[in-house]
C-alpha cells in the first residue's frame, strides 16, 4: 500500500469509530488476527485506542478454531469478537463450531459479535444462524472474494508466474478490497445499530479474470494471463500443491459453484455503512504493486 493509500485508509478506520467514547472502551478479540482482514481490524482498532486480543495459533493469544480449548480463555474477559472462520462457513463442522462458539461467548458475556461470511454461500448462511441463535448481537459481513487473494493469497503464485489457472470461466466477479471489510467491520464493533444486520459487501465494478489478469499485467509489469480450467482440474491442480484429495475436491466444487454467475453483480454495501464508494480493482493493484508485492 502506498503512503497516501495509508494515509486515506487510515483515516476511513478513524472515522468508522469517531462515535466511541474513550472513557468506555471496549475489549475485541480478533479471532484470527493474522489473516486478510483481521490483521487490518487489529490495526485499525489499535490506532482508535481499543483494546484489541489479536488470537492466533502460535500468538500471544492462543486461538485455533481446530482445539475449542483456546477458545474460552480467548473469549474471557472480551466484550465484543470479530469472528473469522477457517477454512470457510460452508465448510463441513462449521455450524457445529459456530453454535458451540456462540454458547461460549454468551457464558462468557461477550455482547457483540461481528461474523465474516461469504457472500452467496447456502450452506454458510446455515452456520450464521447457528451462532446467531445463542442470543449475542450479530452482525453479519457477507464478502465477495477478495482482491488480496491475488497477493497475499492462494493466487500470488499465479500473478507471479504469469498465469492464473481458475475455474471461473468469463464469469465476473465484484472483487472486494480486504481493507474495506476491515473498515466495515470496525464500524460494527464500535457503533450501535449494526446488530441484527447483514452488510453485503463488494468492490464497485465486477471482472472477469481475463479482465482482472489485463489489470494485474499493467500494475505488475509483467505479462499475467487467466487459464480456465475445470473444477476437476482445478482440484487435481491443488493437489499437487499438497491438499489432500477431500479438502482439494471440496475447495474446487465450492469456487466453481461461487463462480457460477450468482454472485456478478455488485452491491452498495460498502457505501452505505461507510459513506463513500468501495475501492476499484485497480486502485488496488497499484498499491499492491507499490508495496512490492510481485517482485517474486
Amino acid at each position: 500500500m502506498t503512503n497516501t493509500a495509508r494515509n486515506s485508509s487510515q483515516n476511513s478506520s478513524q472515522d468508522a469509530g469517531r462515535h466511541i467514547d474513550p472513557n468506555t472502551r471496549q475489549t475485541v478479540l480478533v479471532t484470527n488476527g493474522t489473516g486478510k482482514t483481521g490483521h487490518r481490524v487489529v490495526e485499525r482498532l489499535t490506532a482508535l485506542g481499543v483494546p484489541v486480543r489479536a488470537g492466533s495459533r502460535g500468538g500471544e493469544v492462543p486461538f485455533d478454531w481446530a482445539d475449542t480449548s483456546t477458545w474460552g480463555p480467548a473469549l474471557a474477559g472480551a466484550d465484543s469478537a470479530y469472528v473469522t472462520y477457517v477454512p470457510d462457513l460452508a465448510a463441513p463442522g462449521a455450524v457445529e463450531a459456530m453454535g458451540t462458539f456462540g454458547e461460549l461467548a454468551a457464558r462468557h458475556g461477550v455482547r457483540r459479535l461481528v461474523l465474516l461470511s461469504g457472500r452467496g454461500e447456502p450452506a454458510a448462511v446455515h452456520a450464521e444462524e447457528a451462532l446467531r441463535a445463542a442470543g449475542t448481537d450479530l452482525t453479519v459481513v457477507r464478502a465477495a472474494f477478495f482482491a488480496q487473494n491475488f497477493s497475499e493469497g492462494a493466487l500470488t503464485d499465479g500473478v507471479l508466474a504469469g498465469e492464473i489457472p481458475f475455474p471461473a470461466g468469463d464469469t465476473a466477479e465484484p472483487w472486494v478490497d480486504a481493507g474495506d471489510i476491515a473498515d466495515v467491520v470496525v464500524k460494527a464493533l464500535t457503533e450501535d445499530g449494526h446488530a441484527g444486520l447483514v452488510h453485503e459487501v463488494t468492490g464497485p465494478q465486477p471482472l472477469t479474470l481475463a479482465q482482472v489478469a489485463a489489470v494485474l499485467s499493467e500494475a505488475a509489469g509483467r505479462p499475467v494471463r487467466y487459464v480456465p480450467v475445470s473444477e476437476a482440474q482445478y482440484a487435481e491442480l491443488l493437489m499437487r500443491y499438497g491438499l489432500v484429495e477431500g479438502e482439494a475436491r471440496w475447495l474446487a466444487e465450492l469456487f466453481a459453484t461461487l463462480l457460477d454467475g450468482h454472485n456478478s453483480s455488485a452491491t452498495d454495501g460498502v457505501k452505505r455503512v461507510l459513506g463513500r464508494e468501495p475501492k476499484a480493482f485497480a486502485d488496488f493493484a497499484r498499491d499492491a504493486a507499490a508495496d512490492g508485492d510481485w517482485r517474486g
